[in-house]
């Protein structure tokens, strides 16, 4: 079992990205579910005064939660930029009101979802495969599923939720059972299977009258942008508030061109030969831990960066991708000729010609790429790595993006994550914004673990400057790592 330890106080919450995954049962797959709960789950862990506590949730039967008034039916197209997500994020939302209690909370939380799936009716439809072996959306309206949800607990009695621990956090967040990994199966297969799982909700009511909302939505379906835009939208819902930002749905503005054209090398697909045999690494004890950036320390990375007068500017996230990117190649002890890629995310809304719309209901992000030999990464000032983090977002342009989308169309090719770190920021995203009538979270964001490829960003103190770095590394990495972290 992986061992968790904490460096520095971390983001009241963390993530699992799961593998796209799809619901076995044919009679009883869905597109979204909430839950509030009977069935019966444990989980160990130690409260606040050290005692071990066992965390016990009673899951109630599934229920479908259509739309509150007749939608539209048939196809919904899913773009490139939407295939080339496949991973299944969850996410809590812990509230609590000094004013009101949570007896009500599963019934408000589920009328208001009645409502704003009129507005997002693709995810009370089916995911499904096209003629063509790609994810489409079959309209049906059937609905999403909803899950209520009882602890024996009152919310303070967790503890320290701040630490990664899916034990625990996963009995919040409703899983389909038997799920399985959809890259691992032939496309001819996948085709015969009906029903996809694309969102599901999961409502638990603590003991002192506060509750958690629990998210799982496949990444298909939007990005964070558009997530917490529809989260934010459902919680205005219940407050009987119009929405701020109604979403866009017509993803065809998306589509690839005809025919295909790829005018960049697209290196976010390239496999890499693991001459170090990191892999074997990953093969040991995995340790989780969490680093937490102030604005002093993020402050020192820039200047060092800076100081070699290579770089007349240095960004937060250009210095600490580039700060953590070195610090993991070399606790993974990578030997100088390997190759190492590093991939992250931009947020194309802005960037493409013209802009999307407003409420763009899908993915705006594309991922970029940076790839060097792990000898130059670590002997070249920090200034180098800088410098191709740099590289990589101007790099991201209209052209850039549609090539993209026209290479998925030509290859159907899934970005590699061979000798990969994968960064994932979510530091602009605001989960502590949602309200669905108790107020804003007393907690919230990402929901367990990440994959161990993946380090995220994560924002974190009263004015969301600090930064949280959270990641997974071999036992035989993580010291190295821990004491490359001290500036």
């Amino acid at each position: 079992m992986a061992k968790i330890t904490e460096s520095e106080p971390c983001l009241p919450a963390v993530i699992n990205l799961l593998r796209f995954s799809f619901s076995a049962p044919k009679s009883f797959s869905w597109f979204c579910c909430v839950q509030v709960v009977e069935a019966e789950k444990f989980a160990a862990m130690e409260n606040s005064n050290g005692n071990v506590f066992q965390l016990i949730v009673k899951q109630g039967e599934p229920t479908l939660v259509p739309p509150a008034e007749e939608t539209e039916k048939g196809l919904y197209f899913l773009s490139n930029l939407d295939q080339n997500i496949a991973v299944i994020v969850r996410t809590i939302y812990c509230f609590k009101s000094e004013e009101k209690g949570n007896e009500n909370a599963g019934e408000v939380i589920k009328n208001a979802l009645k409502k704003v799936l009129v507005h997002y009716y693709p995810l009370a439809g089916r995911l499904t495969i096209s003629s063509e072996g790609k994810l489409i959306v079959n309209c049906t309206g059937e609905g999403a599923v909803f899950v209520e949800a009882e602890a024996n607990c009152a919310m303070e009695e967790i503890g320290d939720i701040t630490k990664p621990d899916p034990e625990t956090l996963g009995k919040l967040v409703y899983d389909i059972p038997d799920a399985k990994n959809i890259l691992e199966i032939p496309p001819l297969v996948a085709q015969v299977l009906e029903l996809l799982q694309i969102i599901a909700f999961q409502v638990t009511k603590f003991k002192c009258g506060g509750f958690a909302l629990g998210l799982c939505m496949n990444h298909c379906m939007f990005d964070g942008i558009g997530a917490m835009e529809f989260v934010n939208s459902w919680g205005e819902t219940a407050r009987d508030l119009p929405l701020r930002v109604p979403p866009f749905l017509d993803r065809s503005i998306l589509k690839a061109r005809n025919p295909p054209k790829v005018e960049y090398l697209h290196q976010e697909f390239a496999e890499i030969e693991d001459k170090s045999s990191t892999n074997d690494l990953y093969k040991d004890e995995m340790l989780y831990s969490s680093f937490c950036f102030d604005s002093e320390k993020l402050e020192k990375i820039k200047m060092k960066a800076m100081e070699d007068g290579v770089l007349d500017k240095c960004t937060t996230f250009e210095g600490l991708s580039a700060f953590v990117w070195r610090a993991r190649t070399k606790a993974l002890k990578m030997q100088p000729d390997q190759q190492t890629k590093l991939l992250f995310a931009v947020d194309g809304r802005p960037k493409f010609n013209p802009p999307l719309p407003k409420g763009y209901f899908g993915n705006g992000i594309v991922l970029t790429n940076s790839i060097c030999q792990a000898g130059e990464l670590l002997n070249k000032p920090l200034s180098y790595a800088v410098g191709l983090v740099h590289d990589s977002i101007k790099m991201v342009t209209d052209s850039y993006m549609r090539s993209a989308m026209d290479y998925f169309e030509a290859t159907r090719a899934r970005p590699s994550l061979a000798s990969t770190l994968l960064i994932t920021t979510w530091s602009r995203l605001s989960f502590y914004t949602t309200d669905f009538g108790w107020g804003e979270p007393v907690l919230s964001g990402p929901v367990a673990l990440p994959e161990k490829e993946v380090i995220l960003f994560l924002s974190h103190g009263k004015e969301r400057r600090n930064i949280n770095v959270l990641l997974g590394l071999p036992a035989s990495a993580m010291k190295t790592f821990q004491e490359l972290m001290q500036i």
